[in-house]
């Protein structure tokens, strides 16, 4: 059974052995210079992933890095990114190279306000159940 294309014509094998250098020819020039220009950052984080690596641990990597672009080298870890309140937790997948941690962890949740009971008149949404 063939592999299925998931990223830019490579597959899955193909991609966890791409070098970083290979890894910018598939993505957009904007991903290119963000990468160029944060490496510093991207060199503390790859330390301690690196770190993780090696202890053998099936620890997720703690951030707040939301800005991290995904990497190729990354497939198959989970990451636990800061949303602004807590850590949650995102298992990195092959689909997900070219987008950064922060876009699968939203720091916004949906508001859903309570409503008064059937016939109710705004008014009585006040007024205590017995």
């Amino acid at each position: 059974m063939p592999e299925r294309v998931v990223f830019k014509g490579k597959v899955p094998s193909e991609l966890a052995n791409l070098s970083i250098n290979d890894y910018t020819k598939l993505i957009k020039s904007r991903q290119r210079r963000w990468l160029k220009r944060n490496s510093l950052q991207y060199k503390a984080l790859t330390r301690k992933i690196e770190r993780l690596k090696a202890k053998g641990s099936p620890k997720p990597v703690r951030t707040h890095f939301r800005e991290a672009l995904i990497l190729p080298s990354w497939i198959g870890l989970s990451f636990e990114v800061h949303n602004g309140k807590e850590f949650q937790r995102v298992e990195i997948a092959p689909n997900m190279l070219g987008y950064r941690l922060g876009d699968f962890v939203y720091t916004v949740k949906r508001v859903i306000h309570s409503a008064p009971g059937v016939k109710a008149t705004r008014g009585s949404k006040f007024v205590e159940l017995k």
